[in-house]
Protein backbone atom coordinates (compact mmCIF):
# COMPACT_ATOMS: atom_id res chain seq x y z
CA UNK A 1 0.00 0.00 0.00
CA UNK A 2 1.45 3.33 -1.10
CA UNK A 3 0.27 6.46 0.71
CA UNK A 4 -0.07 9.56 -1.46
CA UNK A 5 -0.63 12.99 0.09
CA UNK A 6 -2.44 15.35 -2.26
CA UNK A 7 -2.17 19.14 -1.90
CA UNK A 8 -4.42 20.80 -4.51
CA UNK A 9 -3.51 24.30 -3.33
CA UNK A 10 -4.76 27.46 -5.03
CA UNK A 11 -5.88 28.84 -8.37
CA UNK A 12 -5.79 26.16 -11.07
CA UNK A 13 -4.15 23.74 -8.64
CA UNK A 14 -7.36 21.84 -7.74
CA UNK A 15 -8.37 21.55 -11.41
CA UNK A 16 -5.10 20.11 -12.70
CA UNK A 17 -4.69 17.86 -9.66
CA UNK A 18 -8.16 16.40 -10.20
CA UNK A 19 -7.17 15.30 -13.69
CA UNK A 20 -3.76 14.04 -12.59
CA UNK A 21 -5.36 11.93 -9.87
CA UNK A 22 -7.68 10.32 -12.39
CA UNK A 23 -4.64 9.39 -14.47
CA UNK A 24 -2.78 8.09 -11.40
CA UNK A 25 -5.75 5.91 -10.44
CA UNK A 26 -6.09 4.58 -13.99
CA UNK A 27 -2.40 3.67 -14.14
CA UNK A 28 -2.56 2.10 -10.68
CA UNK A 29 -5.56 0.02 -11.72
CA UNK A 30 -3.84 -1.21 -14.88
CA UNK A 31 -0.60 -2.14 -13.10
CA UNK A 32 -2.10 -3.41 -9.83
CA UNK A 33 -0.64 -0.67 -7.64
CA UNK A 34 -2.40 -0.35 -4.28
CA UNK A 35 -2.84 3.31 -3.32
CA UNK A 36 -4.17 5.21 -0.33
CA UNK A 37 -4.82 8.82 -1.35
CA UNK A 38 -5.56 11.58 1.16
CA UNK A 39 -6.10 15.26 0.44
CA UNK A 40 -4.82 18.08 2.68
CA UNK A 41 -5.18 21.86 2.83
CA UNK A 42 -2.15 23.80 1.61
CA UNK A 43 -1.20 27.33 0.60
CA UNK A 44 -3.72 30.15 0.45
CA UNK A 45 -6.62 27.72 0.81
CA UNK A 46 -5.12 26.47 4.07
CA UNK A 47 -4.60 30.02 5.33
CA UNK A 48 -8.23 30.88 4.64
CA UNK A 49 -9.42 27.81 6.53
CA UNK A 50 -6.92 27.61 9.40
CA UNK A 51 -4.94 30.86 9.57
CA UNK A 52 -1.70 29.23 8.37
CA UNK A 53 -0.61 28.12 4.86
CA UNK A 54 1.03 24.93 6.16
CA UNK A 55 -1.15 23.43 8.94
CA UNK A 56 0.46 20.82 11.23
CA UNK A 57 -1.95 18.16 9.97
CA UNK A 58 -0.82 18.75 6.40
CA UNK A 59 2.86 18.56 7.28
CA UNK A 60 2.35 15.39 9.32
CA UNK A 61 0.34 13.79 6.52
CA UNK A 62 3.11 14.55 4.02
CA UNK A 63 5.78 13.11 6.31
CA UNK A 64 3.83 9.87 6.69
CA UNK A 65 3.30 9.39 2.93
CA UNK A 66 5.41 7.77 0.23
CA UNK A 67 4.93 10.74 -2.08
CA UNK A 68 3.27 14.15 -2.25
CA UNK A 69 1.40 15.48 -5.28
CA UNK A 70 1.07 19.27 -5.30
CA UNK A 71 -0.94 21.54 -7.58
CA UNK A 72 0.00 25.21 -7.20
CA UNK A 73 0.03 27.86 -4.50
CA UNK A 74 -0.37 31.59 -4.15
CA UNK A 75 -2.19 34.43 -5.84
CA UNK A 76 -2.93 38.14 -5.46
CA UNK A 77 -5.46 37.42 -2.73
CA UNK A 78 -2.65 36.62 -0.28
CA UNK A 79 0.06 39.02 -1.50
CA UNK A 80 -0.46 41.49 1.34
CA UNK A 81 -0.10 38.97 4.15
CA UNK A 82 3.01 39.04 6.36
CA UNK A 83 5.86 37.34 4.50
CA UNK A 84 5.85 34.27 6.76
CA UNK A 85 2.16 33.65 6.01
CA UNK A 86 2.24 34.01 2.24
CA UNK A 87 1.66 30.67 0.51
CA UNK A 88 5.04 30.49 -1.23
CA UNK A 89 7.18 31.55 1.73
CA UNK A 90 5.03 30.13 4.52
CA UNK A 91 4.05 26.82 2.91
CA UNK A 92 6.04 25.78 -0.14
CA UNK A 93 9.56 26.59 1.02
CA UNK A 94 9.06 25.15 4.54
CA UNK A 95 7.52 21.97 3.09
CA UNK A 96 10.53 21.41 0.86
CA UNK A 97 12.85 22.02 3.81
CA UNK A 98 10.90 19.75 6.19
CA UNK A 99 10.82 16.90 3.67
CA UNK A 100 14.53 17.30 2.95
CA UNK A 101 13.97 17.36 -0.82
CA UNK A 102 17.14 19.10 -1.89
CA UNK A 103 17.31 17.94 -5.55
CA UNK A 104 14.70 19.34 -7.92
CA UNK A 105 14.55 17.55 -11.27
CA UNK A 106 12.93 19.59 -14.04
CA UNK A 107 12.88 17.87 -17.44
CA UNK A 108 12.17 19.94 -20.55
CA UNK A 109 11.27 17.84 -23.56
CA UNK A 110 9.86 19.01 -26.89
CA UNK A 111 7.23 16.61 -28.13
CA UNK A 112 7.39 16.30 -31.93
CA UNK A 113 3.73 17.33 -32.08
CA UNK A 114 4.49 20.62 -30.27
CA UNK A 115 7.48 21.84 -32.24
CA UNK A 116 5.31 24.52 -33.83
CA UNK A 117 4.10 25.70 -30.41
CA UNK A 118 7.53 27.00 -29.43
CA UNK A 119 8.47 30.59 -30.14
CA UNK A 120 11.83 29.34 -31.46
CA UNK A 121 12.39 27.98 -34.95
CA UNK A 122 11.66 24.25 -35.32
CA UNK A 123 15.23 23.52 -36.41
CA UNK A 124 16.49 25.03 -33.14
CA UNK A 125 14.33 23.07 -30.70
CA UNK A 126 13.28 19.88 -32.54
CA UNK A 127 14.36 16.88 -30.49
CA UNK A 128 15.17 18.94 -27.39
CA UNK A 129 15.35 16.77 -24.26
CA UNK A 130 17.18 18.33 -21.32
CA UNK A 131 16.88 18.21 -17.55
CA UNK A 132 17.71 20.91 -15.03
CA UNK A 133 18.82 19.71 -11.59
CA UNK A 134 18.18 22.56 -9.19
CA UNK A 135 19.42 22.68 -5.58
CA UNK A 136 16.23 23.29 -3.64
CA UNK A 137 16.78 23.90 0.07
CA UNK A 138 19.74 26.27 0.27
CA UNK A 139 21.02 29.50 -1.23
CA UNK A 140 19.58 32.97 -0.98
CA UNK A 141 15.98 31.76 -0.72
CA UNK A 142 16.71 30.21 2.66
CA UNK A 143 19.40 32.54 3.99
CA UNK A 144 18.77 35.10 6.74
CA UNK A 145 16.92 38.24 5.68
CA UNK A 146 16.92 41.67 7.24
CA UNK A 147 15.33 45.03 6.46
CA UNK A 148 16.82 48.08 8.13
CA UNK A 149 15.41 51.59 8.13
CA UNK A 150 17.97 54.15 7.01
CA UNK A 151 17.74 57.86 6.16
CA UNK A 152 15.66 58.16 3.04
CA UNK A 153 14.31 54.61 3.02
CA UNK A 154 15.48 51.09 3.79
CA UNK A 155 18.45 48.78 3.40
CA UNK A 156 17.83 45.08 2.76
CA UNK A 157 20.34 42.33 3.52
CA UNK A 158 19.77 38.79 2.26
CA UNK A 159 22.31 36.06 2.85
CA UNK A 160 23.35 33.43 0.30
CA UNK A 161 24.68 30.37 2.11
CA UNK A 162 26.02 27.05 0.83
CA UNK A 163 28.23 24.40 2.40
CA UNK A 164 30.43 21.86 0.65
CA UNK A 165 28.08 19.07 1.66
CA UNK A 166 24.97 20.84 0.36
CA UNK A 167 26.61 21.38 -3.00
CA UNK A 168 28.08 17.88 -3.29
CA UNK A 169 24.83 16.03 -2.66
CA UNK A 170 22.92 17.80 -5.45
CA UNK A 171 25.86 17.75 -7.87
CA UNK A 172 25.97 13.97 -7.35
CA UNK A 173 22.41 13.82 -8.70
CA UNK A 174 23.62 15.70 -11.76
CA UNK A 175 26.49 13.31 -12.37
CA UNK A 176 24.32 10.22 -11.88
CA UNK A 177 21.62 11.48 -14.25
CA UNK A 178 24.23 12.43 -16.85
CA UNK A 179 25.69 8.94 -16.59
CA UNK A 180 22.24 7.49 -17.37
CA UNK A 181 21.70 9.81 -20.36
CA UNK A 182 24.28 11.17 -22.82
CA UNK A 183 27.08 11.56 -20.27
CA UNK A 184 27.22 15.36 -20.53
CA UNK A 185 26.90 17.60 -17.48
CA UNK A 186 26.88 21.41 -17.48
CA UNK A 187 27.43 23.05 -14.11
CA UNK A 188 26.07 26.60 -14.03
CA UNK A 189 27.36 29.26 -11.64
CA UNK A 190 28.53 32.88 -11.41
CA UNK A 191 32.09 32.14 -10.35
CA UNK A 192 33.45 35.38 -11.80
CA UNK A 193 31.53 37.33 -9.14
CA UNK A 194 30.19 35.18 -6.30
CA UNK A 195 32.24 33.36 -3.68
CA UNK A 196 29.44 30.79 -3.31
CA UNK A 197 29.81 30.01 -7.01
CA UNK A 198 33.57 29.63 -6.68
CA UNK A 199 32.97 27.02 -3.98
CA UNK A 200 30.34 25.40 -6.20
CA UNK A 201 32.82 25.08 -9.06
CA UNK A 202 35.53 23.72 -6.75
CA UNK A 203 33.19 20.99 -5.49
CA UNK A 204 32.23 19.99 -9.03
CA UNK A 205 35.88 19.75 -10.01
CA UNK A 206 36.68 17.65 -6.94
CA UNK A 207 33.85 15.22 -7.75
CA UNK A 208 34.52 14.91 -11.48
CA UNK A 209 37.31 12.27 -11.25
CA UNK A 210 34.78 9.83 -9.72
CA UNK A 211 32.79 10.09 -12.96
CA UNK A 212 35.43 9.71 -15.70
CA UNK A 213 32.75 8.74 -18.23
CA UNK A 214 30.90 12.07 -17.80
CA UNK A 215 32.03 15.14 -19.74
CA UNK A 216 31.81 18.15 -17.42
CA UNK A 217 31.69 21.77 -18.48
CA UNK A 218 31.19 25.00 -16.54
CA UNK A 219 29.08 27.91 -17.72
CA UNK A 220 28.24 31.29 -16.23
CA UNK A 221 24.54 31.72 -15.60
CA UNK A 222 24.08 34.73 -17.90
CA UNK A 223 25.77 32.88 -20.75
CA UNK A 224 23.65 29.82 -20.04
CA UNK A 225 20.47 31.90 -20.32
CA UNK A 226 21.63 33.12 -23.72
CA UNK A 227 22.72 29.67 -24.91
CA UNK A 228 19.37 28.13 -23.94
CA UNK A 229 17.78 30.36 -26.56
CA UNK A 230 20.60 30.27 -29.12
CA UNK A 231 21.40 26.55 -29.12
CA UNK A 232 19.46 24.63 -26.45
CA UNK A 233 20.34 21.18 -27.80
CA UNK A 234 23.95 21.63 -26.71
CA UNK A 235 22.71 20.81 -23.19
CA UNK A 236 21.67 17.52 -21.67
CA UNK A 237 21.89 17.74 -17.85
CA UNK A 238 22.29 21.14 -16.17
CA UNK A 239 23.04 21.33 -12.44
CA UNK A 240 22.92 24.61 -10.58
CA UNK A 241 22.04 26.40 -7.35
CA UNK A 242 18.59 27.34 -6.15
CA UNK A 243 17.87 30.77 -7.63
CA UNK A 244 19.68 30.13 -10.91
CA UNK A 245 17.82 26.84 -11.30
CA UNK A 246 14.49 28.51 -10.60
CA UNK A 247 15.04 31.01 -13.41
CA UNK A 248 16.72 28.74 -15.97
CA UNK A 249 14.22 25.91 -15.63
CA UNK A 250 11.33 28.28 -16.34
CA UNK A 251 13.21 29.55 -19.39
CA UNK A 252 13.82 25.97 -20.55
CA UNK A 253 10.14 25.22 -20.03
CA UNK A 254 9.11 27.93 -22.45
CA UNK A 255 11.33 26.41 -25.13
CA UNK A 256 8.95 23.46 -25.20
CA UNK A 257 5.98 25.61 -26.17
CA UNK A 258 4.33 26.14 -22.80
CA UNK A 259 5.19 26.12 -19.13
CA UNK A 260 2.01 24.07 -18.82
CA UNK A 261 3.88 21.04 -20.18
CA UNK A 262 6.66 20.78 -17.61
CA UNK A 263 6.62 18.49 -14.55
CA UNK A 264 9.07 18.33 -11.67
CA UNK A 265 10.24 15.96 -8.97
CA UNK A 266 11.84 17.10 -5.71
CA UNK A 267 13.90 14.28 -4.23
CA UNK A 268 16.59 13.51 -1.71
CA UNK A 269 14.50 13.04 1.43
CA UNK A 270 12.39 10.06 2.35
CA UNK A 271 9.28 11.48 0.65
CA UNK A 272 9.26 12.74 -2.94
CA UNK A 273 7.39 15.95 -3.82
CA UNK A 274 5.89 16.19 -7.30
CA UNK A 275 4.42 19.30 -8.89
CA UNK A 276 4.07 21.14 -12.19
CA UNK A 277 6.46 24.04 -12.47
CA UNK A 278 3.74 26.53 -13.45
CA UNK A 279 2.04 28.83 -10.97
CA UNK A 280 -1.54 29.08 -9.77
CA UNK A 281 -2.74 31.18 -12.75
CA UNK A 282 -5.67 32.75 -10.86
CA UNK A 283 -6.80 34.58 -14.01
CA UNK A 284 -8.02 31.30 -15.54
CA UNK A 285 -8.91 29.39 -12.36
CA UNK A 286 -12.25 27.63 -12.46
CA UNK A 287 -12.71 28.14 -16.20
CA UNK A 288 -11.63 24.69 -17.48
CA UNK A 289 -8.80 26.35 -19.43
CA UNK A 290 -5.68 25.12 -17.60
CA UNK A 291 -3.32 22.60 -19.17
CA UNK A 292 -3.18 19.55 -16.84
CA UNK A 293 -0.37 17.79 -18.71
CA UNK A 294 2.45 19.13 -16.50
CA UNK A 295 0.70 17.72 -13.43
CA UNK A 296 -0.08 14.46 -15.25
CA UNK A 297 3.58 14.13 -16.25
CA UNK A 298 4.50 14.84 -12.60
CA UNK A 299 2.42 11.75 -11.78
CA UNK A 300 4.60 9.78 -14.19
CA UNK A 301 7.69 10.97 -12.28
CA UNK A 302 5.97 10.00 -9.01
CA UNK A 303 5.35 6.49 -10.32
CA UNK A 304 8.94 6.16 -11.48
CA UNK A 305 10.89 7.67 -8.59
CA UNK A 306 8.79 7.13 -5.45
CA UNK A 307 6.68 4.06 -6.29
CA UNK A 308 9.35 2.32 -8.38
CA UNK A 309 6.92 1.45 -11.17
CA UNK A 310 8.69 2.45 -14.41
CA UNK A 311 6.23 0.57 -16.62
CA UNK A 312 3.31 2.58 -15.21
CA UNK A 313 5.32 5.79 -15.62
CA UNK A 314 6.07 4.92 -19.24
CA UNK A 315 2.38 4.24 -19.84
CA UNK A 316 1.42 7.71 -18.61
CA UNK A 317 4.07 9.42 -20.72
CA UNK A 318 3.09 7.43 -23.82
CA UNK A 319 -0.57 8.29 -23.21
CA UNK A 320 0.30 12.01 -23.18
CA UNK A 321 2.23 11.61 -26.43
CA UNK A 322 -0.70 9.72 -27.96
CA UNK A 323 -3.20 12.42 -27.01
CA UNK A 324 -0.96 15.10 -28.51
CA UNK A 325 -0.55 13.00 -31.67
CA UNK A 326 -4.36 12.89 -31.90
CA UNK A 327 -4.34 16.69 -32.09
CA UNK A 328 -5.90 17.59 -28.73
CA UNK A 329 -4.69 20.92 -27.38
CA UNK A 330 -5.45 23.18 -24.45
CA UNK A 331 -5.34 26.90 -25.22
CA UNK A 332 -1.68 27.39 -24.27
CA UNK A 333 -0.44 24.91 -26.91
CA UNK A 334 -3.15 25.34 -29.54
CA UNK A 335 -2.01 25.62 -33.15
CA UNK A 336 -3.89 25.66 -36.45
CA UNK A 337 -5.55 22.40 -37.37
CA UNK A 338 -5.69 21.04 -33.83
CA UNK A 339 -8.73 20.41 -31.67
CA UNK A 340 -9.15 22.77 -28.68
CA UNK A 341 -10.11 21.07 -25.43
CA UNK A 342 -10.49 22.06 -21.80
CA UNK A 343 -8.78 20.80 -18.66
CA UNK A 344 -11.26 18.01 -17.97
CA UNK A 345 -11.41 16.77 -21.55
CA UNK A 346 -7.62 16.60 -21.77
CA UNK A 347 -7.42 14.59 -18.55
CA UNK A 348 -10.14 12.19 -19.72
CA UNK A 349 -8.33 11.68 -23.03
CA UNK A 350 -5.09 10.71 -21.26
CA UNK A 351 -7.00 8.22 -19.10
CA UNK A 352 -8.57 6.70 -22.19
CA UNK A 353 -5.17 6.48 -23.89
CA UNK A 354 -3.82 4.50 -20.92
CA UNK A 355 -6.63 1.99 -21.35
Amino acid sequence: MYKIAVLPGDGIGPEVVTQALQVLKKAAEKYNIDLEIKEYLFGGAAYDATGHPLPPETLQGCRESHAVLLGAVGGPKWDNLPVELRPERGALLPLRKELGVYANLRPARVYPQLVESSTLKPEVIAGLDIIVVRELTGGIYFGSKERQEIPGGYKVVETLEYSTGEIARVVRWGFELARQRSKRLTSVDKANVLESSRLWREVVEQMAPAYPDVQVSHMLVDNCAMQLVRNPRQFDVIVTENMFGDILSDQAAQLTGSIGMLPSASLGGGVGLYEPIHGSAPDIAGQNKANPLATILSVAMLLRHSLQHPAAADAVEKAVARVLADGLRTADILTAGCRPVGTAEMGAAVCQAIE
